[in-house]
């Protein structure tokens, strides 16, 4: 946690340090709308090309998150999104297979308080979660099966989402905070016990928006992401203080001007694995890639 801390602190620093302070340009973080607060708060679409830690050795980890908006007109303060979100690993083995995709279908909508210029909102999500698999969720030996073992569960969520704009330093923040349920009758039998039923998010994102016109200088040139989840409820038969049931993720995104739709970014992760019937192995991993722009405007 300290470690984090710090490496927050550090790059943070880089944001105001980097900016660029202009009386009388209008800057683009000014005309922030309520469809760029939901999809920057949507999960991020990704390719990792290298991590190091103890995941199995893979050839890539991919995210793909596509968000379709639905909404009555531009400015609505009531808002749909719908996500057909999928996770994929592809391990480095033999015939280098992909094993047990998480599918995370989602449908959210988001509400902008009081006015349009207002950048408060709240949120409510309901999401499935399962890995296409319909064999025994143990192995004879007792050991969870990974390979061909159910894994499903529904749930909802709800949170809301606080937006701060700073046009000194043309920056934006957005702090998300939510809970999220998984009804016990919503689960598969199996995971009774075994997989918290009460996840708390907390996420703060920042990005550093240079001040120009041109295409290329409209998209955030570095964002820095921090989330942590703190799970609740019959878990393992761990106390609720048990700092097992933390997970915490940090994430450094750089958009270069040569690259149009892409960013590299750097992620640092620990906790319990969110890769569907994986989720009883704790992970410590770097990993490296590519990802989709995540504001621009």
């Amino acid at each position: 946690m300290k470690k984090s801390k710090f490496i927050y602190n550090i790059v943070f620093a880089c944001f105001l340090s980097s900016s660029v302070y202009s009386q009388g340009t209008k800057n683009s973080v000014s005309n922030i709308n309520l469809k760029q607060i939901a999809l920057v708060n949507q999960t991020d679409s990704y390719v990792t090309f290298f991590d190091i830690g103890n995941l199995e050795p893979l050839i890539f980890e991919a995210n793909i998150s596509p968000s379709f908006v639905i909404r009555e007109r531009k400015d609505s303060r009531l808002m749909g999104v719908l996500t057909a979100q999928i996770i994929i690993r592809m391990y480095n083995e033999e015939s280098f297979p992909v094993r047990t995709p998480s599918y995370i279908p989602q449908l959210t909508v988001y509400y902008s308080l009081k006015d349009k210029s207002n950048k408060n909102v709240l949120f409510a999500r309901i999401a499935h979660h399962s890995n296409g698999q319909d064999g025994d969720f143990y192995n004879e030996n007792g050991d969870i099966n990974v390979i061909s073992g159910n894994f499903s569960t529904n749930f909802f969520e709800l949170g809301f989402i606080y937006t701060s704009i700073s046009e000194k330093y043309n920056n934006v923040k957005f702090y998300q905070s939510s809970f999220e349920i998984h009804p016990k009758s919503w689960m598969a039998e199996d995971l009774h016990g075994l997989y918290s039923p009460v996840r708390w998010h907390n996420s703060f994102t920042a990005f550093k928006i240079p001040i120009g016109k041109s295409d290329n200088e409209k998209k955030a040139s570095i964002s820095l992401k921090l989330d942590t989840i703190w799970m609740f409820g019959d878990m393992n038969n761990w106390n609720v203080f048990d700092y097992n049931r933390f997970n915490g993720s940090l994430t450094f995104y750089y958009h270069p001007n040569f690259l149009e739709d892409i960013g590299l970014f750097v992620n640092f992760y620990h906790g319990l694995d969110y890769y569907n019937i994986y989720f009883q192995h704790q992970i410590s991993v770097i990993r490296f890639g590519i990802m989709t722009d995540i504001l621009s405007f």
